[in-house]
């Protein structure tokens, strides 16, 4: 039997067919991203987020990926409200595993993803700390953790969703970086030391007033931490390139301080240098890839293909050494 389709027109008899609600909800699509369904559904003062993974995701190139990552994904949510502070993940609520579907608890009305914030020029050094410290206590909480090992094993999802379409997709593109692409992904595959949220994004992070909630964990395995560092650091990175301004710099510099200093010293070791090293492919993902950044302009674009070439190939060692470069290559303010 195929599984239902999720939509704000299906969510309503699914939801009372189910039993889930006790008068007919009103149901609206959210923003789900490129890869997800998601649906605030209200009735009354019943209010509740569902969530749906999609076969074929929303972008240009043919981008499969198997649905049963939305399990992985409410897993990863569980398991990070036990490594984080109270109220930093949102709480699942029931799930649906015939369909693919979670339910979570809804986020307040006044919530915004850090991304948007971001984009409008508010540039809060807090939304940084705290993106920090929530990294860095994710590796501290899952360190060499046998148990989080055994439940996050496999990386079909990240693989799908993140090795295939940003790395394996530049190599394709750029067949004179083909080899150190691979040697790349050979040598990250084998590193298994923490949970790694894999899609460590300033869109899976929403502000509601003094509090952030993350969110979205369904490239959740036990990995390299270091991807996740890397990712954020990179959204940071490109909206400096589009906006001209190196306060974008100036919050990454914040919430790599905050992660070092929440993690464990054994964590310490080689850390930066994988960082640095995602960084570099990450940013030219990020333009060639199967996910372009879609607010960059064409002449953008070109910069952050040259200066993410130069940082494949220079290979800086330090988090400060991949700033300098974005500083000087896109003449920032």
């Amino acid at each position: 039997m195929s599984a239902l389709e999720l939509s704000a027109a299906s969510a309503p008899e699914y939801l009372l067919t189910a039993g889930r609600v006790t008068s007919p909800p009103q149901c609206r699509e959210l923003g789900g991203g490129v890869s997800n369904t998601v649906i605030m559904a209200e009735a009354g003062a019943e209010r509740v987020v569902l969530k749906q993974a999609l076969p074929q995701l929303r972008v240009k190139d043919e981008w499969l990926a198997d649905r049963s990552r939305i399990l992985r994904e409410r897993d990863g949510l569980i398991e990070a409200s036990k490594l984080l502070p109270a109220g930093w993940v949102p709480e699942v609520l029931w799930s649906d595993e015939e369909n693919y579907i979670y339910a979570m608890e809804a986020f307040s009305e006044r919530a915004a993803d850090w991304k948007t914030l971001l984009l409008a020029g508010n540039l809060n050094t807090q939304h940084a700390r705290r993106a920090g410290i929530a990294l860095g206590l994710t590796i501290r909480g899952s360190w060499r953790s046998a148990r989080v090992a055994r439940l996050f094993s496999g990386i079909r999802a990240f693989d799908q969703l993140r090795i295939d379409p940003y790395y394996r997709t530049i190599g394709r593109r750029h067949p004179e970086i083909a080899q150190q692409v691979d040697d790349w992904i050979g040598e990250v595959s084998e590193i298994q030391v923490a949970l790694t949220h894999g899609d460590w994004s300033p869109k899976n992070m929403l502000v509601d007033g003094g509090r952030m909630i993350f969110i979205d964990y369904e490239c959740a395995h036990f990995g390299d931490p270091a991807y996740d560092a890397a990712f954020v650091l990179n959204h940071l990175m490109l909206k400096a390139f589009h906006f001209g301004s190196s306060a974008y710099l100036d919050l990454a510099s914040v919430l790599w301080t905050w992660t070092l200093a929440a993690l464990p010293a054994a964590a310490l070791k080689d850390l930066e240098r994988r960082t640095a090293r995602h960084l570099a492919f990450l940013l030219l993902a990020r333009v060639d890839g199967k996910s372009p950044a879609e607010y960059l302009s064409p002449a953008n674009r070109d910069v952050v293909r040259k200066t993410a070439k130069h940082m494949i190939d220079s290979r800086p060692l330090t988090i400060g050494g991949c700033l300098g470069l974005v500083q000087s290559s896109a003449k920032l303010q």
